[in-house]
């Protein structure tokens, strides 16, 4: 077999999967992509160890463990992307922000530690943060 034939398959599933990554927005989509560029590694490792004709197989044997690596991979990232859904509402990749929401934090609603005028002391400001990141959690 030639060694042409799995490197350009491997080529065209890593382009497949960084063009995924770069160009979708849904947080799943993007892993799935990253998946596939896995693989499209895996296939090239495998390819070369039979190509080479290593004694050790080691290029299957690295195969395993990316592949042991990416099943861990894919769950803590399915549960990151599932708890991120659960506070926002969405798992749109462009529309998620760092966690803390400091914009909205400092402006709460008058009668939740303000005074009368609207602006907040230093005292209530902390507490007010709290109240709200007690609220998205």
């Amino acid at each position: 077999m030639h060694l042409a034939y799995p490197a350009v398959l491997a080529a065209l599933l890593f382009c497949t999967g960084l063009y995924g990554v770069l160009a979708r927005r849904n947080a799943i989509l993007v892993l799935m992509s990253v998946e596939l560029m896995l693989n499209a590694v895996n296939l090239n490792l495998v390819a070369f160890d039979v190509w080479l004709r290593d004694a050790l197989h080691s290029g299957q044997a690295l195969t395993l463990f990316t592949i042991a690596i990416a099943a861990a991979e894919i769950g803590i990232g399915l549960a990151i992307v599932l708890a991120v859904y659960r506070n926002r509402g969405s798992s749109d990749v462009d529309r998620l922000r760092d966690t803390a929401e400091t914009d909205d934090a400092e402006h709460l609603p008058a009668g939740d530690g303000d005074d009368a005028s609207g602006t907040e002391d230093q005292a209530t400001a902390p507490a007010g943060k709290a109240k709200k990141a007690e609220a998205t959690a």
